[in-house]
């Protein structure tokens, strides 16, 4: 299926997201939203797909926010009513997409994140960027807040008094902070990003899809319960794996030394 404002490929197992409206930031509008639902029900459809990488078009952002944040910025655009407003910001809510996708999903950030771009990257498992980006919640300036998950994920991901100094503040933090405070995984210079992201995305692809799945979600879900609830999800799960064919498969080339053949069953 053709898209407008996204390119999506599949190369080797491996899902191409790419948000293609360079000239404009890869801000998202609501079109590009529908798009992004549209292929993530598509992957979690497709069996073959072992990894997803997400990045942006050009040289210059990642995603640097969504059409009705900016609109509301540059006070191009009021909120409509209350009763109304729910249904707007609806129309521009992508991370629950991402979030769904089963199978790992890497960021390959070639530019600045900043409000719901940010947003964007911080659903993704793992997160590359170029050592030149930026991030950032500029909302406050404008009276606003993060409004898709920016407020609840970046403290997850690193310390709840830095998390409230870049929304409160809404300054923005340099690559290599980014990279100190664990909000990236790894920086790279531009030049050398596509070949790290897809390096990674291939050692992912080779592991046993459902082990991957299941890791995730104990890790995702765990988050949300206590030491005693996660650590049952993950025995559970961990159990679940010995009744596939996969672990099978991963003892058998374990004990012939030959590389395994997983097929996510």
């Amino acid at each position: 299926m053709p898209y407008k404002f996204l390119i999506y490929e599949i190369k080797d197992s491996v899902a191409y997201i790419t948000l293609n409206r360079p000239e404009a930031g890869n801000v998202i509008n609501d079109t590009l939203a529908r798009e992004l639902k549209d292929v993530c029900d598509q992957i979690n459809q497709d069996k073959l797909i072992r990894a997803v990488i997400l990045r942006g078009a050009g040289d210059k952002a990642f995603c640097l926010g969504n059409e009705l944040e900016r609109s509301i910025q540059t006070k191009t655009v009021k909120l409509p009513l209350l009763t109304q407003a729910g249904d707007l910001i609806s129309k521009y809510t992508v991370t629950p997409f991402i979030a769904a996708i089963n199978c790992p999903v890497i960021a390959a950030i070639n530019g600045d994140a900043l409000g719901a771009g940010l947003e964007l990257a911080l659903v993704c498992d793992l997160r590359i960027a170029i050592n030149t980006a930026h991030f950032g919640f500029p909302y406050v300036a404008s009276g606003l807040m993060p409004m898709d998950g920016g407020t609840q994920r970046l403290p997850r991901l690193i310390s709840k008094g830095k998390s409230l100094e870049m929304i409160l503040t809404g300054d923005l933090i340099n690559a290599q902070e980014a990279l100190r405070i664990g909000l990236v995984n790894k920086i790279v210079p531009s030049k050398e990003l596509a070949a790290e992201v897809d390096q990674i995305a291939q050692k992912i692809r080779e592991k046993a899809p459902i082990a991957l799945r299941f890791a995730k979600e104990a890790v995702n879900k765990g988050l949300d319960l206590t030491l005693e609830q996660g650590l049952r999800l993950e025995a559970d799960l961990y159990f679940l794996l010995h009744t596939t064919q996969d672990r099978t498969e991963g003892i058998t080339a374990f004990r012939t030394k030959k590389a395994p053949r997983f097929q996510g069953k």
